[in-house]
This record gives C-alpha cells, structure tokens and sequence, in this order.
C-alpha cells in the first residue's frame, strides 16, 4: 500500500457545488437569443445562461455563507447544459464566458482564500469532440479510429432506431467512450489533467472514473496532477454501498484521495427523512438501497463509515447531502426545513468535507434530474431567510472549532425509541459534544459521558447560549424541542 497522503487543506473546506448554466448570470457575458427565462423549469436540453462571471459577481455571498471551496459541474466546451459532452478539453464553454471568465473566477476566489475543483469527464467524449468527428467524416482512414471502440462503419450516431456501432457509455449515442488502452489517449488526458491544475484549478472531481477499470491509468493520472500541484485534491465519483467494501479499492494512497461520499448521503437518508421517504424519488439513482434507519441502524453505519478507511481519508472525504444527479434533500423531506437544517448539523459536525449544493441554503426543490438543477434563485423575497441564517450559523461554528474538523470522532449514545443520537469531537486543545434528536418529541438531555468528560464539566451551546453541566456521569441541560440538535463546547477544557 502507498504512503496515504491526501491535501491538508480539504479537512478545512466546506465546499459549495455550483451547475454552472443555473446558479449566476452576467450582464458582462454575451448570450444568444435563444435562451430559456431564469428559472424556468429546467429540462434536458434548455440553457437558461449562467456562467462563470456571473458566480465571480457573488463570491461576496459565498464567502458570507462561509463556503471556502467551490466544485464546478463541467465548464468545458459542448453542446449539453450540463457539460458533460465534451467538446473540447482546452477550451472553456464561450456560454460560461471562455477561458477569460474562468481566469478572473479563480483569480478573484483564490484572493478571497476559495479553492475550485472542476469536474473532468474523461471515460467518455461527444459525437463533437474532434477525434471523434473526423472518424465521422474519414471512416476507417481516420488516423484516430484506435482513440475509440469501434465496431463497424459507417458509424450512425444519430440513428435512434439502433445501437450504436461503437462502445457509447450506457450505449448512449452522444457519448463516445475512449479507449484508455491506447497511449496517445492517455497522454492526451493526463496532459489535460495537468494542464487545468497548472492553470490554477485545485483539483478534479471525477466523473464515473470506475468505468475505466484500470487502476494503473488512475495511478498515472494521480502523478501527472500531483506533480503540477501535490495539494490538488482528487475525488472520485464512486457510488458505493458502505455495506461492503467497494470503495476501497480507489483510496489505497495511490489513486484518489476520497470519493463523493454517497454511502453517506444515504445513511442521513435513510435517518433524517426515513419513513416519510417517497422511494421514486431515489430508486435507480445509483445509491445503495436506502431504508429507513432508527438510531441504532444510523449509528452502526457511522461506525462502518469512520472505520473502512484510513483516518487521511475520512478527513478528506466528500460528504454530501445531494447533488446535480438526485433529488433535492428539502424535496426528499418533503419541505420538512427541520430535517435539512439537523442533517446538514450532523454534516457540517463529521469528518470530511461537507459540500453544500447550490440553492439548498436558501430553500431551493427539486425532484429527480433535471428538475434538481433549478436556477438559483436572487430574489431574497423567494429566500428561506430562517434557512440561510442556520446555514451561515452552522458553518461558522465548524469553521471555528479545529475539533469539528480535524479531532478524534467518539460515539458518546444512541436511544432509537427517542432517535437520539450524540457524539464527541475532540482534539488534545478542545472537545464539542454533538446532540441528535430526531423525533417529534421534545428531548430532556441526559446522554451519558462517563469516561469521557469529568464530572461536574459545563458545556455552552453554540448555536445558542444555553449551558449543560455533567452530573452523575451524563450530560444534562434544557431540553431539545423535536427534530433539532445541539453543539456544545466544552468549557475550560484542559489536557
């Protein structure tokens, strides 16, 4: 196994997962005619014409809700809203502004001490990627027909009424797949992939990367960007079930440094919203099967989360409540905003870093794609205000506690009959305790913490000024009123 060495710097993020046609629009962009209105509901094929001068006008309102890292979906030329028809690797989509726009976005978010990682798509290209087009026009004389699987000729990339005769990924016909066996694809990737990191940008998400099955391809693709930039930040977008042991095979030191923690998203599933779950809402996304979780359930799999990896890669793993491919979390709650505000406690309180998807801060639905990729809405009259504050309070709490980031991570209690669940943050220098309450019953804290905190200790809430003392081996204090939380510092806490 290689020396696991992931970037420093990702246990401090709190990332902010922007779909770049849907979350700002510029004035100093250009746009053509034919645009969809801002927010209007979103389909498969419309543009509604964000771009990336547009996100540079409100990093103020980013920073204000204290996100320090960005995730872009893909910014690169094509002819799809969501990118992921690549076009061409070295140019960034004219609609997003161009190679200009995203010069001044990261120049403008690294002085505000914001990192950004793109999305690379690198399993598989578009019918207007260039190698693939002049297949199209020249056959099998083509000098690119070994950059692809192909299977016949002419090729009918268009033609509904059949498959394609060339390996497509899910045998769709936009989406060419690249054959990674040969040399002068790979190069072409890598020097892509480090091109972007030399350009600035701070890592790469990538996109469905176990669908090139070849783990010496993503150890080379790791030492190209490494070596423009060791603290780029590598994560995989790799659906496991946290119930065995896919995920492991990526993040041995060697390949990624985490992958979007999906087995996460679907245990705060599973306990936050449970029972109330409509099960079409998430049924074929690609998460493990989800149920629902009592407290016991939900604590076992935090257990099996903490412990399948090494501690550098649970500190440097995506955690993330939704995204541009599920439906939207407040949707899942069926609009319950005490369920997105006590899942998005225990996120901005795990190990790893908590990714926010755009719009989720202020209230934003969405059922499944593309109905989740709505057009951020800037009328604050449409703002969920009480949901922004929690939003802003929550992550300033764990921006400022090193021990919610970076400490030890302790099961304290569960009691499933009262959904409670509590746990303990700490660090040599501090110690947060965490308080669940998931019922529709007001909880009177009493979690026990014998062993762990010193009798008589006192503790200050820090999402509100409310004080716990330890008396006969538990924490007691004013109780938690249905479907909220607590975190509580530890006063006067000493080594």
């Amino acid at each position: 196994m290689a020396d696991i060495i992931t970037p420093d710097w990702v246990q401090d993020a709190v990332f902010y997962h922007i779909f770049p046609d849907r979350f700002a629009r510029s004035r100093a962009v250009p746009k053509p005619a034919n645009l969809q209105p801002w927010g209007a509901p979103p389909t498969y094929h419309g543009f509604q014409g964000g771009d990336l001068i547009g996100v540079a006008e409100k990093l103020d309102y980013l920073a204000d809700l204290g996100v320090n890292a960005i995730y872009f979906n893909p910014i690169f030329q094509s002819a799809a809203n969501h990118r992921y028809h690549t076009h061409d690797y070295y140019r960034v989509d004219p609609l997003l502004g161009g190679d200009g726009a995203f010069r001044q976005l990261l120049d403008a978010a690294h002085a505000r001490g914001m990192r950004v990682i793109l999305d690379g798509v690198f399993n598989h290209a578009s019918r207007g990627f260039f190698q693939f087009n002049h297949i199209l026009e020249c056959g099998p004389e083509s000098p690119y027909v070994d950059w692809f699987h192909i299977n016949g000729y002419p090729l009918y990339p268009y033609d509904a009424e059949r498959k394609p005769n060339y390996k497509a990924w899910w045998s769709h016909p936009a989406l060419p797949e690249f054959n990674t066996d040969n040399p002068d694809v790979r190069r072409f990737l890598f020097d892509v992939a480090r091109y972007w990191i030399e350009f600035g940008a701070d890592g790469w998400r990538l996109d469905v990367p176990g669908d090139i099955d070849d783990d010496d391809f993503w150890r080379e693709f790791r030492r190209a960007v490494k070596s423009a930039n060791p603290e780029a930040y590598l994560v995989g977008e790799i659906w496991v079930n946290e119930l065995d042991r896919t995920g492991e095979r990526w993040l041995q030191g060697d390949q990624f440094d985490a992958i979007m923690n999906y087995g996460f998203t679907a245990a705060c599933i599973g306990f936050f919203v449970g029972h109330r779950l409509e099960r079409a809402l998430v049924e074929g996304q690609g998460h493990e099967p989800i149920r629902p979780l009592d407290a016991d359930a939900f604590a076992d799999r935090v257990d099996v989360m903490l412990g399948r990896y090494a501690p550098e890669i649970v500190r440097a793993q995506y955690n993330l409540l939704g995204s541009h491919d599920t439906a939207r979390f407040l949707t899942l709650a069926g609009g319950d905003t005490r369920l997105l505000k006590l899942a998005t406690l225990f996120q901005m309180t795990y190990p790893g870093a908590p990714s926010v998807y755009y719009g989720d801060e202020v209230g934003l639905r969405g059922r499944r794609d593309p109905d989740c990729r709505r057009a951020m809405p800037w009328d604050p009259a449409a703002w969920d205000t009480d949901l922004l504050d929690f939003f802003k309070q929550v992550i300033a709490v764990r921006r400022s506690h090193p021990a919610l980031r970076r400490g030890e991570y302790v099961r304290l209690t569960v009691s499933a009959p009262q959904g409670v669940y509590a746990f303990l943050r700490r660090t040599d220098d501090e110690q947060v305790v965490v308080v669940l309450n998931n019922s529709e019953t007001t909880y009177v804290v009493d979690v026990p913490v014998g062993g762990h905190l010193a009798e008589g200790r006192r503790l200050r809430g820090l999402l509100s000024e409310q004080t716990y003392v330890v008396k006969e081996g538990s924490l007691c204090g004013p109780a938690l009123l249905p479907r909220s939380g607590a975190i509580l510092l530890v006063q006067e806490y000493s080594v």
